[in-house]
Formats: structure tokens, sequence, C-alpha cells
């Protein structure tokens, strides 16, 4: 009777793995998608006509197992008592967007606006991490020791997920304030727009193979490619297409958003401003205050009339929000 019951178990636990690699296999990466909602074309002038002699500082912070995150700073030499902001930049991009908005802010708080492991011009293995979770550990890190001044998670869009993560991971209680703009908190939350408004391509018969094996404590495919981003062909092109990540794998993905119960995460949050545009492409701006409201009294919500999605971190009004916010710290 025993030895049936093992080879029912046995045979269970094929079917479950063939299943599971089954998905995965199914569905490889196809061609980059084109078409994408989202206009990076503001992002990536912008940069360009940031004056030469700007006060921004490009140095880098090396985490315990040698990788070196580039990090952008910017900040007056008396810098003590002012809280210690660090910026997270969105999907597919890198630190660099943020630096009119480092630039911008300067006088009121320290900034660190840093490019997470796998993205931009020189990662290791661009879009992949090392295990899931890593980018919170990392950013513990570029955090430091900051003494007894505030500290303050800025992010845009998937970088504003990450803050969510970050708050209701194991490394939460290191943070005095949240500045979200325009986050991501999962898929299938009532304010993502299908694919995020045509920017995201999820490969989603891999996602749910890679589930089921994750599920059983199996990691070994968890760097296999799980979502591909439209990245405009003109940014590809461009002087800097060498610092487009347009594909990541299942724990950069993972890592990169929100647990499954998000709203655990946003209940964890400290002191919040989130910021999104009316006119976002990839997220229902006004959807975010009923949606998280109901597991927090800790947020303060904007929404922008006529800001878009990647308009939303170099709006001066966004800048004036953000000075109100540190200043009430």
């Amino acid at each position: 009777m025993l030895g049936k019951a093992l080879i029912v178990v046995a045979v269970s636990c094929a079917v479950y793995l063939a299943i599971a690699l089954g998905l995965i296999l199914s569905q490889p990466p196809g061609p980059l998608p084109q078409g994408g909602a989202l206009d990076f074309d503001r992002l990536v002038t912008g940069r360009a006509a940031l004056p030469t002699d700007a006060p921004l500082r490009r140095g880098s912070v090396t985490t315990p197992d040698g990788y070196a995150h580039p990090v952008t700073y910017a900040g007056a030499d008396d810098d003590a008592g002012k809280p210690l902001v660090i910026l997270i930049h969105g999907s597919g991009w890198h630190g660099q967007q943020f630096d009119r908005l480092a630039l911008a802010l300067r006088d009121v708080a320290e900034l660190r606006a840093v490019t997470l492991r796998g993205h931009g011009a020189d990662p290791e293995r661009r879009g992949d991490v090392d295990y899931i979770g890593q980018f919170e550990d990392d950013l513990a890190h570029v955090i430091g020791d900051p003494g007894n001044g505030k500290v303050v998670l800025l992010g845009h869009s998937s970088g504003g997920g990450l803050v969510v993560r970050f708050a209701g991971g194991p490394h939460g209680g290191m943070i005095d304030g949240a500045i979200l703009l325009a986050p991501f908190l999962q898929y299938d939350a009532p304010v993502t727009r299908p694919n995020s408004g045509g920017w995201a391509h999820p490969l989603t018969r891999r996602i749910i193979g890679l589930s089921m094996l994750n599920a059983v404590g199996i990691h070994a495919l968890d760097h296999l490619t799980v979502i591909r981003f439209a990245m405009p062909r003109a940014v590809l092109d461009g002087p800097l297409g060498d610092t487009a990540t347009t594909a990541y794998s299942w724990r950069l993905n993972q890592s990169y958003a929100p647990r499954r119960d998000y709203l655990a995460d946003v209940a964890a949050l400290p002191p919040f401003l989130l910021v999104a545009g009316a006119e976002d492409e990839s997220f229902v701006a006004e959807g975010y205050r009923p949606l998280m409201s109901g597991v927090t009294e800790n947020g303060r919500y904007h929404v922008l009339p006529g800001a878009g999605h990647l308009d939303i971190v170099d709006d001066t009004r966004t800048e004036t929000l953000i000075r109100e916010f540190l200043g009430d710290l």
C-alpha cells in the first residue's frame, strides 16, 4: 500500500514538473516589441540639455559582493541635518533619469540617484540579478548609516513599486518617508492599465511555469527572461541606446515589484507622498487613493492635470510637492 502511495506521489510530482517546464519552454522570447505608449523623447533630450558644469557628481557604491552601483550625488557640502533621499529609476532606464530633479532639490536634501543592478551603461549582466530580493539588500547598503538624519526612498514607476516592496521587507525600518511617482503596484492592481499601457510585454506562460517551480523551492531557471519592454526605436538607435534595458529575468522582475499581496507592502509604508499625472499612459492616477487609503492613512495623493507617465518626474509641480513633503518630515 505504501509503495502504491509513493508511486502516486512520484507520478504527481513528475506531472507537476512537466507542466511547469512545458509552460516555460512553450514561450521563448520573440522579437523586441514595438509601438509602446511611452514617449521617451523628453526624458532623453532633457538629460542632453543639462549644462556641462551642472553640480552633479558621478560615483559608485560597492556592495559586499563587489558590484559597483553607479550613483549620482547632488547636494551642498553642509548636508548635515538634511534628509537623505535615495532616487530609484523606472524599468528599462537608469539613475540619470533624475538628473534634473536632483539638481532642483539639492538645497533641501542630500540626494543619491542609484542605477540598479542589471541596468545602465555597463552592468555585469543586463536585466538580471542574483536572487529575488537583491535590490532591497543593495538599497540598504546604499543607504548605509545616515546618522540621525531622515531617510526617504523616492521611486518612479517600477522604482516606486520597489519602494513599496522595501517598506514591507526586512529593511523597511530604515526609512522614515517615501515618495512614489506613478508607482507600479502589481500587474492586476486596479490602477494598472493592460500591459502598463502597451509598454510591458510579459511572457505569461513562462511566468506561470516559473511560479510553479518557485512554489516548490526550485530556482534553477530564475534567470530566464519573462518580460520585454517596448523601448522606442529612436531611443535604442540614439546616443543613449546602450544604456537601455529591454528585458528582465524572472528574479529581477520579482525583485522590482511589491509582493503578490501588494497591499500588505502598501500598509507598511511610512508617511508617503504619491504623485501621478492625469494623462498617465500606464496607470490610472485617480485610482491610487481609493485603493491604498483602505490599508493606510499615511499617504498624501496628488493627480497633476496634463502630465503623462514619464513627464511626472521633471514636472515643476512635482518638485514643489516634494519640497513640501520633505519640509514636513
